[in-house]
């Protein structure tokens, strides 16, 4: 009897393998790479911790291992999360200024190719900045997104004189991702560390709001993977419908993940509704996040056809990855106005012989005068 039941067991356990293997092999490699690096933080095969460590104007993060053994396109590769706070003891307004992801070997000390950068997104924890500020009007307009650093535009600072304020015990997200276009049958063990740079509060400082902005495509809902047709040419190939899949209010289908063809390429967006201007305001930084292949993104005032800002991408000449992305910083700003129309404009060039993925998005710093005055009349800053 106990013979026949271990031999069950056995048995169970061999078709559980086989059924779980199946669905394994036949998984995306974005969701391959998900459930491989569960699979090795929980059994501690790899390291599955975040380190911090902080100083009087820094916090910095060390991310749990992240195992490279394979091509991952962008948004495909091994990644990791975890919240924190500056300091949960206290609830000090501080200012963010700067922002930087180096990749780093396991062992913590040899800085790596930034090839192996994704992204690295820092996000408000749901509705928790705005409930702090009392801005409840502000509830839905847009993902909680902070900001993110992306493969070309690893490390940035905001202009002199500005900086996002936000509590030393309010909750933020990171998350960060790695990325290999090029290497191929090696194993790299590879973690991500993440600089935050703050300064304690001053009344020299003028507060900055982020606004997502970002270019989406449409594309048949009924049959998604049929891309454009001499009927519809706008239409576009959306990678996967599952995420970076939007409705508008008219119920069309909308993709921010899309494949381009070989050769040069121009895609247009309005974003007036995703900047959802109140006031005219200022806006004094932008940094993109562009996957390669894109060689120009614009942000345009339609309404003046005009350009305010291009961002000029370098891609490298003999492998697939961004060199440089450059970025927008003013101390001066640059006025926006509700009464007026915007759009990015983005401009690729495949030069492979296959189908590639495209994302554009820029994240744009303006000036919050709401926060400023409720700074000013509640007297939290000190000289």
């Amino acid at each position: 009897m106990r013979a026949k039941i271990v031999k069950y067991s056995v048995l169970v356990c061999l078709v559980g393998f086989v059924i779980c293997g199946i669905y394994y092999l036949n998984l995306s490699n974005r969701h391959k790479a998900i459930v491989k690096t569960q699979l090795l933080h929980k059994l501690s095969i790899i390291d599955n911790s975040w380190e911090t460590n902080k100083t009087d104007t820094m916090i910095s993060f060390t991310s749990p291992s992240l195992l490279v053994d394979g091509i991952y396109k962008s948004m495909e590769g091994p990644k990791a999360q975890g919240t924190f706070q500056i300091d949960s003891n206290k609830e000090d307004l501080v200012w963010l200024t700067s922002f930087e992801t180096l990749p780093i070997s396991s062992n913590e000390k040899d800085t790596l190719s930034t090839g192996f950068m994704c992204h690295s997104n820092i996000d408000f924890f749901g509705n928790d900045h705005l409930l702090k500020w009392n801005l409840n009007s502000r509830i839905g307009e847009q993902y909680p997104r902070l900001t993110t650093m992306s493969n070309g535009i690893e490390k940035y600072k905001l202009p002199e004189g500005f900086g996002v304020p936000i509590f030393t015990n309010e909750n933020l997200i990171l998350t960060t991702q790695t990325l290999n276009h090029n290497i191929k049958n090696e194993i790299i063990n590879v973690k991500h560390r993440l600089n935050i740079g703050y300064k304690n509060q001053t009344n020299k400082l003028k507060p900055l709001m982020s606004k997502t902005v970002f270019i989406m495509l449409p594309y048949d809902s009924q049959n998604p993977f049929k891309g454009p047709t001499e009927k519809n040419p706008s239409f576009c190939l959306p990678v996967e419908t599952k995420n970076h899949s939007y409705l508008t209010e008219k119920g069309e289908s909308l993709s921010g993940h899309w494949v381009i063809f070989p050769g040069k390429a121009t895609f247009s967006y309005d974003i007036t509704n995703q900047l959802h201007l109140k006031d005219s305001t200022t806006m004094h930084y932008i940094v993109s996040h562009l996957h390669p292949f894109a060689e120009a993104l614009s942000f345009r005032d339609k309404t003046l056809d005009s350009t305010l800002f291009t961002s000029v991408i370098n891609n490298y000449n003999d492998k697939i990855g961004l060199q440089k992305v450059s970025d927008f910083s003013s101390r001066k700003g640059i006025m926006l106005y509700p009464n007026r129309k915007y759009e990015l404009v983005l401009k690729t060039n495949n030069t492979t012989a296959i189908q590639q993925d495209m994302m554009a998005s820029m994240f744009v710093f303006l000036y919050d005068k709401e926060i400023d005055e409720k700074i000013q009349v509640d007297k939290l800053i000190k000289d």
